[in-house]
């Protein structure tokens, strides 16, 4: 029986990711999928600037960038004519080093975070399935199919990565809640010409239509979305491009030279019941799926990942009680649910029928997002939910306090914009941190030198306090770069506190 601590069901971003930052943290995983290698698609698109502030904990945000397209803006088109257009840049520049959407091809991105697996020493086992699982006090005993034939491994966790049709849901049985829109929608590679083929991302409003472009070159290849026309969705037929709906793509102005690649799919926005069932977990689509309007669905299994890899590194290490996990679902099912519900509700706008409905959407929506667009605090919060710099945990069991505009749950401001500290740049040790942005008491360093704990101190400055910090305050900073809790007095005693309350031994 092959033994290892993580076991992961699933090779896409979300696993892959579980698997780079477990193994940094030096727990030893094995990784399985049922597929003979990294898809060959172009999937998801789009990495939200929350996710490449992540990467940089893995030295990865470089590479990431620099192989995919900073799409610096959102253009809204209605009958052939360029309605509005929300910069990312004028948004987000204050905000995070990263004030863009990435748009970077999925099959690319699972290469690029595969290859860095296996310069860690793991690598994905191809053609390799889980047939089933059995779970005691102790751990997970999961039975495989792989090239050589049946085997079983018997893993400490079982991290459930494998998709919206999980088999590790099925077995754990813990339902798969919502619904599936009744339309029918295609996505297509094309390489296309004309005015929107400029590097930005391109939404097109038509009566009954709806289309969106995102290049991901500067050599007109990009990813076109829309809706199929209901007559053509026939039993016995097979959709092909010609088959789409062409109002809205035509209002974009565009020349298509060349159909690369077209699938249709049906949307569905569901949330599984549990996140945790004993030693299993589930993460990525296999927990949550919804649809792609705002390109959030990487993004949020990616965050699982994250969220989930320092708190089983603490438990699997005698660090933390096993509640700890609990805390996983508490807060990444939480969002979960929010953005099915706000994906929905954008979703549904967009494919609404009907006159009233064509007459909002081609009138009235692109002239409320440009004067919406134009007031800074309503750009900052459409850039904050687009980018999942809004996520935050504030019922979380581990977040508490606050001062100024930062609570316990909160992600840690960047104070970077205008001259002032990069304080983002120490979250690469992955592990518990202190930050205080003026002055930090005596008896505060010898805590934190006493319980190996890294104190960060930022002279105070103009761009601290417009990041919302409060001057010789003390910021205890997660593992994931979330804020756990805020103290304005700065006493050793609270963190100590804080600790023991949890049974949490950060170093």
């Amino acid at each position: 029986m092959d033994e290892t601590e993580v076991l992961i069901a699933g090779a896409g971003p979300t696993g892959l990711v579980l698997a780079l930052w477990l193994v940094r943290q030096g727990i030893g995983v094995r990784i399985v999928d049922r597929s003979a290698g990294p898809g060959t698609s172009s999937r998801a698109m789009a990495v939200q600037a929350r996710t490449l502030e992540l990467y940089r904990q893995l030295d990865l945000v470089d590479e990431i960038v620099a192989g995919g397209l900073r799409n610096p803006a959102i253009n809204l088109w209605v009958k052939g004519e360029r309605r509005a257009r929300l910069s990312f840049r004028d948004a987000g520049r204050e905000l995070t080093p990263y004030p863009f959407v990435l748009i970077y091809p999925q099959d690319r991105h699972e290469r690029v975070l595969v290859r860095r697996l296996e310069e860690a020493g793991v690598t994905v086992e191809r053609n390799t399935e889980l047939l089933g699982l059995e779970q005691d006090a102790a751990g997970v005993t999961a039975r495989l199919r792989g090239p050589a034939g049946e085997s079983v491994c018997r893993a400490a966790w079982l991290a459930g990565c494998d998709g919206a049709h999980s088999v590790v849901r099925h077995q754990l049985g813990t339902g798969f809640e919502g619904g599936t829109y009744q339309h029918t929608f295609y996505v297509a590679d094309v390489e296309v010409s004309g005015p929107a083929a400029n590097g930005e991302i391109h939404l097109s409003l038509e009566e009954g239509d709806f289309a969106a472009l995102f290049s991901y070159d500067q050599q007109g290849n990009a990813r076109l979305i829309g809706a199929v026309r209901d007559a053509e969705v026939r039993e016995g037929h097979t959709l092909a491009f010609d088959d789409v709906r062409q109002r809205a793509i035509t209002s974009l102005g565009l020349s298509i030279r060349q159909v690369n690649w077209f699938s249709t799919y049906r949307v569905h926005h569901r949330v599984t019941g549990h996140y945790r069932s004993g030693r299993a977990l589930l993460l990525g689509d296999a927990a949550h799926v919804h649809s792609p309007a705002g390109g959030q669905g990487m993004n949020t299994g990616i965050g699982d990942a994250i969220n989930v890899a320092w708190k089983l590194a603490h438990v699997l290490r005698g660090r933390a009680p096993e509640t700890l996990i609990d805390t996983y679902e508490a807060e990444r099912k939480a969002f979960a649910q929010r953005l099915v519900e706000t994906t929905d509700r954008a979703f549904s706008f967009v494919v609404a029928e009907g006159g009233f409905a064509d007459f909002v959407r081609t009138h009235i929506a692109p002239l409320f997002a440009s004067a919406a667009y134009g007031i800074e605090p309503v750009r900052a919060f459409m850039f904050r939910v687009l980018s999942q710099m809004g996520i935050h945990y504030p019922d979380s069991p581990l977040s508490a306090g606050s001062a100024g505009h930062v609570r316990g749950g909160d992600r840690l401001p960047w104070a970077g914009y205008g001259g002032g500290p990069d304080n983002h740049a120490p979250l690469a040790a992955i592990a518990w941190q202190v930050h205080v942005y003026g002055e930090a008491a005596p008896a505060l360093q010898a805590w934190c030198a006493g319980r190996g704990i890294a104190l960060y101190r930022y002279d105070w400055c103009d761009a601290c306090q417009a990041a919302g910090l409060v001057r010789d305050a003390v910021y205890l900073v997660r593992p994931d770069t979330y804020v756990a809790l805020v103290d304005r007095a700065g006493e050793r005693d609270t963190l100590e506190a804080y600790f023991t309350e949890r049974g949490i031994h950060p170093a």
